[in-house]
């Protein structure tokens, strides 16, 4: 198989952009991101995209696209990346470089999704609400009730995976598990990918740093203009969650950032883990 799609891939913080970019120039490839926060807009800073030079330096796709209001998700990616990638390699390209963190969109690109049921916004929105009124366990227990399967498969601290799989149970009256199938699609190039990895020790400094840096380039200004959109799926993450809870009063501003940099290195570890169980990547060191 002459086409190829490399997947840079490791936890946050490690080094992924950087890398990316310099196979990119290496092969004449643009970067295809697979991040599923930095494909919104107004969200440069919280979810560290890539600064305008490293925008210059090489085309970038999937990169501050979608409106904060919109309800993206790893089905839509999935079919617009494999839409990209098949252009891209119509025009001539043989190597391509893809990018990013995301467990569930560089599973949806490789394998492809099961078709999930639709819900009304008006759901999801309600479901939205009581999370941030009452907490994720009351979901997590009425999911208990609806969807057992779900309940011990789910990362019941993840709001919002906890809400997807609720949503569905709650609109079609089955349980959301029922509706994975397990198949997997075929693509028609080769994937390969590529794990960067570093001590842990020297991971969880750089998240440390990482997060000081964001506070020095404005996160709090930009989290606040975020303040409007709050309860929208794609703000209930890392960074703006604690950023919305200092606005309430719930913290000072030195708690709120060791409670990102604790809450980011606990993302970087269930990143690990989720990919550990892949035998096909291939670690190497980031430095």
């Amino acid at each position: 198989m002459s086409r190829r799609l490399e997947i840079i891939l490791g936890p946050t913080a490690v080094g992924k952009t950087g890398y990316a970019i310099e196979r990119a120039l290496q092969v004449g490839s643009p970067v295809i991101s697979c991040d599923s926060r930095q494909i919104y807009q107004g969200l440069k800073i919280g979810t560290a995209a890539p600064s305008d030079e490293e925008l210059a330096a090489v085309k970038h796709y999937f990169i501050g696209t979608v409106p904060i209001t919109r309800n993206y998700t790893a089905g839509i990616y999935e079919v617009e990346a494999i839409e990209l990638v098949n252009r891209l390699f119509a025009e001539g390209h043989e190597t391509l470089v893809m990018c990013g963190g995301s467990m569930l969109y560089i599973d949806a690109f490789c394998y492809g999704l099961d078709d999930f049921p639709e819900v009304p916004m008006q759901l999801r929105e309600h479901l939205m609400e009581c999370l941030r009124d009452e907490g994720v366990e009351v979901l997590a227990d009425q999911l208990k009730e609806l969807d057992p399967v779900s309940y011990e498969q789910l990362d019941l601290s993840n709001g919002q995976r906890v809400i997807r799989a609720l949503e569905v149970s709650l609109y079609t009256g089955k349980p959301f598990s029922s509706f994975k199938t397990g198949s997997f699609k075929q693509r028609d190039f080769e994937i390969v990918k590529i794990g960067l990895e570093r001590p842990r020790e020297q991971l969880y400094e750089r998240i440390n740093q990482r997060v000081l840096q964001m506070m020095d380039q404005g996160l709090e200004a930009e989290a606040r203009s975020m303040l409007p959109y709050r309860d929208m799926p794609a703000l209930q993450t890392v960074g703006y969650k604690e950023m919305f809870e200092y606005f309430d009063g719930k913290y000072d501003l030195d708690a709120t950032v060791n409670h990102i940099q604790a809450s980011t290195r606990h993302y970087a570890k269930r990143q690990l883990t989720w990919w550990r169980r892949d035998a096909g990547i291939h670690w190497i060191s980031a430095e």
